[in-house]
Parts: C-alpha cells; structure tokens; sequence
C-alpha cells in the first residue's frame, strides 16, 4: 500500500520539501529530497533536527561525501545520509522514510 504526498512538480530539483503526514494518528514532517539524477529520485527521512532540536531539515544542502549521499542540517551543518538517516559526525539519525514516484506522484510506501 501507498500514500501519496504530492505531486513531483512540486518538488525542486536537488534540493529538499517539507510534508505533513498523519499516520496512526500521529502528525509527522518529513523531509523530501527530490535527486532527479540519481538511482532512486527521491529521499525521505525526519525533518526534525535532534541536535539542532528544530523542525528543518528539509532546508539543508544535499551533496556528497565519499560517495554517500547526504543532506547537512541548516543549523550545525551535521552530515545525515539519506539512505540510512545516520549522523556522519554524531551518534544520532533520523527516520526513514520510502519513498518512490508513480504516476508523476511521490508515494511513501508502507
């Protein structure tokens, strides 16, 4: 099963979105990084900062760093991966959520 979060044109390339899920009752923002020239396209992973204790990752710099792909939190420029949420400087990750485009729609998929 799927759910759609929004339409790909409403992303900007190679940079991240915020979007407001309710699941389980439960109201979540995640950050979604569109990469159109990647394997995948799209990222998903917590917009919550842990240590910056912020809702703003979806407005961090993605890039590279020893071929993982990362995004660097706004406010402290940590370096969290966007395939594993983990914390390249810190003992710290963020949730991860998969994601995948159908039918030009980002879906989270479940």
């Amino acid at each position: 099963m799927s759910t759609v979060i929004c339409k790909v044109d409403d992303l900007t390339k190679n940079s991240g979105s915020c979007a407001l899920l309710t699941q389980n009752g439960q109201q979540q923002q995640i950050a979604i990084y569109y990469l159109p020239n990647t394997e995948r396209k799209v990222f998903g992973l917590g917009n919550w900062d842990p240590i910056g204790q912020a809702n703003v990752m979806s407005r961090g710099m993605v890039g590279s760093i020893n071929d993982e792909l990362v995004v660097a939190s706004p406010l402290y420029k940590q370096h969290f991966s966007l395939t594993t949420g983990k914390c390249l400087e810190e003992e710290v990750s963020l949730p991860v959520y998969e994601l995948a485009i159908e039918d030009q729609n980002v879906v989270l998929k479940s």
